[in-house]
């Protein structure tokens, strides 16, 4: 039944229930009728609010049935950040004879294979290259930068991630004033 439908129904139902009706000269079967139809039109109305009710009792339960399953994996994914700037920083070390260029691939390697698991998990890296968002950032700290423009991020000391689009982790980042 539509929205104006149900409007409907529900606004004759009021007429019928705020009728002054006079029982006067009305024999004893059509005062039995009008009482009848009056609690027919308040059971019709409890019908509607208490279905209206359940619906969006239903689209909530869906909602937060949808969001548990969309951030199950949000601790876990938080537990290993500490993992993957480790090995950030292991990748960004300097190789200068065989056997470490060796361990550096080796480590990127496994850094880009830890990436698309968490990125096939909903797990992004925040963009740090753009004005400074407080949604997403937090500014450690304010630099003077003829380079940047103000409100500008100079500098990431952390990286931040986002998991289907909610903050895992702020990204931590100097700006320019």
């Amino acid at each position: 039944m539509s929205e104006e439908t149900k409007e409907q129904a529900s606004t004759e139902q009021e007429q019928v229930l705020s009728e002054n009706i006079s029982f006067d000269g009305l024999d004893a079967d059509n005062v039995k009728i009008i009482e009848l139809e009056k609690q027919v039109a308040e059971l019709t109305d409890k019908f509607y609010r208490a279905n209206a009710d359940f619906e969006n009792m239903r689209k909530r339960v869906e909602k937060e049935k949808a969001d548990v399953a969309s951030y199950a994996n949000e601790k876990f994914a938080r537990d290993l950040l500490p993992v993957i700037d480790a090995l950030e920083m292991g990748a960004g070390f300097e190789a200068d004879d065989e056997f470490s260029k060796k361990i550096k691939e080796g480590i990127e390697l496994s850094l880009s294979e830890f990436k698309k698991a968490l990125e096939k998990h909903g797990v992004t890296a925040i963009e740090t290259d753009c004005e400074f968002d407080p949604n997403v950032h937090n500014a450690i700290m304010r630099v003077d930068s003829e380079a940047h423009e103000s409100g500008r991020i100079v500098q990431v000391m952390q990286k931040g991630y986002l998991i289907n689009g909610r903050v895992l982790r702020p990204a931590m980042v100097s700006i320019a004033n």
